[in-house]
């Protein structure tokens, strides 16, 4: 390695992109190339950083497998960086068996947390923190450190496990102080910050209080009978039966929407027209409107029947819960059917619609429709255009968004 490469190698590690950019700017040799597209990366120009480590990859020879390898990693966080998830596992698998192989322990733990940071966006929890559990951080260079931390405190986070998250990230702020890097201290900041922010409303007996984190955690473990509207699911962390804890209603939406109504209204009841108009979109009901309700609500009857009762009044029903339980709505600081999409738009990054659909679940149709109707309503804006088309939203200041983002993990 001559001393322009490694002198650029040591202004990228400290963050200087651009004093690693002035070494090494005029040349078109593999290794310069790789770090010219790692430093445009850091610049935020990502489609030239792919653009010049896929020339670097290229130019290794085949006795420069580990080099390649490297590229291949640092392109496919380039990738995530622009919420790119087209590329396939294997590429990155193989990168990673290739630096193990060559005892480049550092870049094939990077590898892994790239791994690891796509399953956290995409909402595969429980795939994620199988991929961390397997890391080894001890010896990290402070900068990669901070960066497992962080993955692990957002882990912990998504899943509302206070304690860990407080734990990891303050692990995350000590490497990232060693390290010096400013936008690794910018982002534990910040994520230390959405601790404080509120994260949901709690709607009871008619009254709303907005919520943080710890405390959305501390109510979905009590014995509340809890409808949480942010991730679909109802049910009381002391629950008893067969049929009690956490109920998931994320595929269920009329039974959800017959829960949230009969829950707002507690302690009163609700009367059937009401009802029929949350569940079924119907505001000039008949028999069959009125037998359909009578169906469902015995669903709902036998989903709850560990933690609650669902009684019929002459006017209409009325949710009942077990002994001497609360009732609780835990709604999304923010409204609408698309606080999902905005949430994760909300994260300053530019994202394809087909990498949106993969992260919600929906169809990429679906996720369009949406696009245009929060383009519509100046809520998120379109850059680019056919397949470089990507879309960003403000950021919604003065909230957290954790419980807005979709998950794969099932509560229990």
């Amino acid at each position: 390695m001559d001393s322009l490469i490694a002198a650029s190698a040591r202004a990228l590690a400290a963050g200087d992109a651009l004093g690693a950019l002035k070494r090494v700017a005029l040349r078109d040799d593999p290794p310069a190339l790789a770090l010219r597209g790692i430093a445009m990366a850091q610049l935020g120009e990502h489609t030239r950083a792919r653009e010049l480590l896929r020339l670097a990859a290229r130019g290794f020879g085949a006795h420069e497998e580990l080099s390649r390898a490297r590229c291949v990693v640092a392109e496919a966080e380039v990738a995530m960086a622009v919420r790119d998830f087209s590329g396939p596992p294997r590429v990155l698998a193989a990168a990673i068996a290739t630096l193990e192989a060559h005892a480049d322990h550092a870049n094939a733990l990077q590898a892994r947390l790239v791994a690891a940071r796509k399953l956290l966006l995409l909402g595969r929890l429980d795939d994620a923190g199988a991929a961390l559990a397997k890391l080894d951080t001890a010896g990290l260079p402070p900068a990669l450190a901070a960066v497992a931390e962080l993955a692990m405190a957002e882990l912990a986070l998504r899943s509302l496990s206070m304690e860990p998250a407080r734990t990891a990230l303050a692990r995350a702020g000590q490497a990232a102080e060693r390290a010096r890097v400013p936008a690794l201290m910018a982002e534990v900041a910040e994520a230390q910050a959405a601790l404080e922010r509120p994260a949901a409303r709690r709607i009871s007996a008619g009254s709303a209080q907005l919520l943080r984190l710890d405390q959305v955690a501390a109510l979905l473990a009590s014995d509340t009978l809890v409808v949480d509207a942010c991730r679909r699911g109802i049910g009381s962390g002391s629950g008893t039966g067969t049929n009690a804890g956490w109920q998931s209603l994320a595929r269920r939406p009329i039974l959800f929407s017959l829960a949230r109504a009969l829950a707002e209204a507690w302690p009163a009841g609700v009367d059937r027209e009401a009802l029929i108009a949350a569940a079924f979109n119907m505001h000039a009901p008949d028999e069959t409107h009125r037998a359909r309700l009578r169906v469902e609500i015995g669903r709902l009857r036998a989903l709850v029947k560990g933690v609650a009762r669902i009684d019929a009044t002459p006017r209409g029903f009325i949710l009942l819960p077990h002994g001497e339980r609360t009732v609780a709505v835990l709604a999304p600081p923010i409204d609408g059917e698309q606080a999902s999409l905005l949430a994760l738009l909300s994260d300053g990054a530019a994202w394809s619609t087909s990498a949106l659909a993969l992260a919600l679940g929906a169809s990429q149709r679906t996720v369009q429709r949406a696009l245009a109707e929060l383009e519509m309503a100046g809520r998120a804006r379109s850059i680019g255009k056919a397949r470089t088309c990507r879309w960003l939203a403000p950021p919604l200041a003065g909230y957290t968004t954790i419980l807005l983002l979709p998950t794969a993990l099932a509560m229990a």
